[in-house]
Formats: structure tokens, sequence, C-alpha cells
């Protein structure tokens, strides 16, 4: 299978690269000599065939057929809804779930809670200390995926003691088998910095409900991380632990392979920045039944970037948008066995939190599923609220006033 290397230092390390104090001096050739054609000496703009820099080299090594196309590239633009999902002042709705449709109908659920944020300054027992804090689960549905009528509560916070009393947010659907499933993250007892999130988990017949929650969590973080001194400081550490020690958030179910995959985001206790972004990664636990248990994968984590999770089904694999943190934010990625994933393109930037239209025809190229779909938007930091987005393939760069492949204005050239 063809590889290909991203544009980063990252990966220098893998191939023989020239030292800080060496710069003016020839770099060492790889083990093995490279010798490239004289096409990909003029397409890559290299200027000597035996004066190869250590991107030069990670040039060489680039999948050809992602080099000079583009199936995996798009942009975005991100729209107003209409109906019960358009912005309502004092009210937070955010990380819509993935669409699906039923009897003629588009279906959403996603986090929802009112008031403002007031941070963990405070009364924490009694305050709401983000906007996802003190959140149900409630749902929507639209006939055009435009216009929204709000249906009501899904998922409710469970009784006090319960290890999701405190909120249960960020959710995702999977249908399956005619059966529904819900899972989402879920906080319980006294929200402070060091309070572990775990993921529950709703069943029902119908996507209206009503929905069975799980009696215990399905997924928690790793439990081999050991906290510095009793002070509410998430940053001090003895020991960091698992790249999910602390958290595991935005869990997203997926029918693979007579299995289910339960992709998810990690929290590692204290947190570091690397690469100028916060030391996100996201993981993968396996069940045989919808229902658990989980296992997580020995290979986690899968990523070494990204944040929310958005996946999907393709050519026989997974692909999976990577976004917002660590070096390899703002990439699509595709893995032939749902845990080695390799880069496909860089793209500019990407919808937060994107809802999936689940309906699309996902082999009908990479990015389809992708077209048009949910995410949400701050209007402040108090209140979000879920718009809509459409994405469009990027065939082409031009200068404006460019007609039949002449340049007749460069004004608007950079």
């Amino acid at each position: 299978m063809k590889k290909i290397q991203l544009v980063s230092a990252l990966f220098a390390i893998a191939l023989a690269a020239c030292q800080p104090a060496k710069q003016t001096a020839d770099c060492p050739e790889s083990k093995e000599e490279m010798k490239p054609t004289a096409e990909q000496l003029d397409f890559l703009g290299i200027t000597n065939a035996d004066k190869l820099s250590a991107a030069s080299k990670r040039a060489l090594l680039w999948d050809e057929e992602l080099v000079r196309g583009n199936d995996w590239f798009f942009k975005y633009e991100t729209y107003d809804l209409k109906g019960d999902l358009a912005y309502e002042e004092g009210v937070v709705r955010r990380d819509p779930s993935a669409m699906i449709k039923h009897d003629g109908k588009y279906y959403v659920w996603y986090t929802k809670s009112t008031g403002p944020t007031d941070g963990f300054g405070g009364d924490i027992e009694n305050d709401k200390v983000f906007p996802w804090d003190r959140c149900d689960i409630w749902y929507a549905t639209s006939e055009d995926g435009l216009t929204w009528k709000e249906e009501g509560l899904a998922v409710a916070r469970g009784e006090k003691g319960a290890y999701d009393d405190r909120s249960v947010f960020t959710v995702e659907i999977m249908e399956h088998d005619g059966m529904y499933y819900l899972c989402y993250q879920t906080v319980g007892g006294l929200y402070n910095v060091r309070v572990k999130n775990q993921v529950g988990l709703a069943w029902s017949s119908s996507p209206n409900g009503p929905w069975t929650k799980s009696k215990e969590p399905i997924l928690s973080p790793a439990d081999n991380g050991v906290w510095k001194g009793e002070e509410q400081d998430r940053f001090a550490v003895i020991k960091k632990g698992d790249f999910d020690s602390h958290k595991v958030h935005d869990p997203c179910i997926i029918p693979y392979k007579g299995k289910f995959y339960l992709y998810y985001k990690g929290e590692q206790m204290g947190e570091a920045i690397t690469f100028g972004g916060r030391q996100i990664r996201h993981g993968v636990a396996i069940a045989d039944n919808p229902k658990g248990p989980y296992v997580k994968s020995e290979y986690n984590p899968i990523s070494n970037s990204g944040h929310e999770i958005c996946v999907w089904p393709y050519n026989g694999g997974i692909a999976s948008l990577i976004t917002t943190d660590g070096p390899e934010k703002n990439t699509v990625q595709w893995s032939p066995d749902g845990i080695n994933f390799e880069i496909k393109a860089v793209v500019k930037g990407a919808p937060h939190a994107i809802g999936l239209n689940r309906t699309a025809d996902n082999e009908k190229e990479p990015t389809e599923i992708l077209r048009w779909g949910l995410t949400h938007e701050y209007k402040t930091y108090d209140y979000q609220y879920i718009r809509g987005f459409r994405t469009e393939r990027m065939r082409k760069h031009t200068a404006k006033g460019v007609v039949k492949g002449k340049d007749v204005s460069v004004k608007d050239q950079k």
C-alpha cells in the first residue's frame, strides 16, 4: 500500500536529515540512495538530484496519486438554520450528532442547557462551570435538513449519585438491525478540574424513544495516572498515565467488520502542549455487541492529533477528519483496518463538532459524507447554537480574471 508522509518536521525523524550545526554541509543520504526521475524533479521543483534536503526526501516518498489529485480535499462554508434550531438567547445547543433519516424525516440529537457559564471560580456544587455542564440530550427533526422542529428531551441526567447525575452531552447516534443507540459523555458528582468524564449508552427500538440507559459507563479513562497533591490542578501530576488517563470524550460507534468500533478522544492527566497545540489524541475500543463490553485497542492511541471525533466508513476502511489540536490537525486520514491511519489530505479548516449526514453515499467519493451536515458555532462563550455547513471539492486554483487558460488579470494573485 502506498504511503504518504506529512509535510511536517515531525516525520523528519524517520528520514536522514541535516543537523542544525551542519546546515551548509552535505546531508547524509539514506541507506537506500534515492534516484528521482526527471519528471519528479520537475514537478517538485528540486534543483539538484544529488543534493536532497530532508524536505525533498520526504516529498519523493509522497503518494503520487494524492500529490496530483484532490479527491480528499474540500473547502467549506456555514449557514444559519431555520425553525427551532435557530439561535435562541439564553439557550445552549451544541455538539450535534450525525443525522439519520426515518419515516421521511432527518433526525439529530444534541447537547442542550440554559443560562450562562460561571466557570470554576465560584460554587461548583451549584454553578455551571462549562457550557456543556448541567446538560441533557434533546432531539429535533426536519423534512429538508434546513428547517428543524425540536421534539423534546431524549436522554436526561441521572438521579443523584449516578455516574451521569451532573451532565450528559456530546452525543452520537448509531442505527443497527432496527435498533438505535446513543453514546455520549457523562459527568457525575462535582464538576471540578480533575473530574474524570466517562461514556454512557442509551438504546431504543425507535428514534423517538423511550430510551433505556446503561446502568454503568461503557468506557472510562485509564487508571494509571497519579495526581500530585490535593489541590484542584489538572496539570500537577506525579505520573501522566495513558493518553486517556483523565477523560474520554466525543464517543462515536461505527459497525465495522462484524464488530463495533467505539472511537473517542482522550485527554491525559497533566496535559501538555506539543508542537504548539494541546496534547489530544484519539483511541478506539472494540466490542462484539453494541452494548459492550468495549475493550480498548492495544494500539491506542490511533492518532497524535485531533479534537472532536468525525469518522465514517469508506472503501473497506474508516476515514477520519482530524481538527483543532496537534501536529496533524486539519487533515483527512484513512485506515484500511480502522486503527492504522494515513494522511490523505491537508485542508484549510473544517466546521466544529461535525454532525455527519449518515444518509450519504459513502462510496461515491471519499468526502461525499461531508457535502452537507450540521455544526455548532459560538455566539458568545456562554451560548452556542447549531448551524448548517456545506462543502465542495476544490478542483483548481486560479487568479481572478483567468479566461480559457489565459491570465488576463493578476491583481488578486498573492
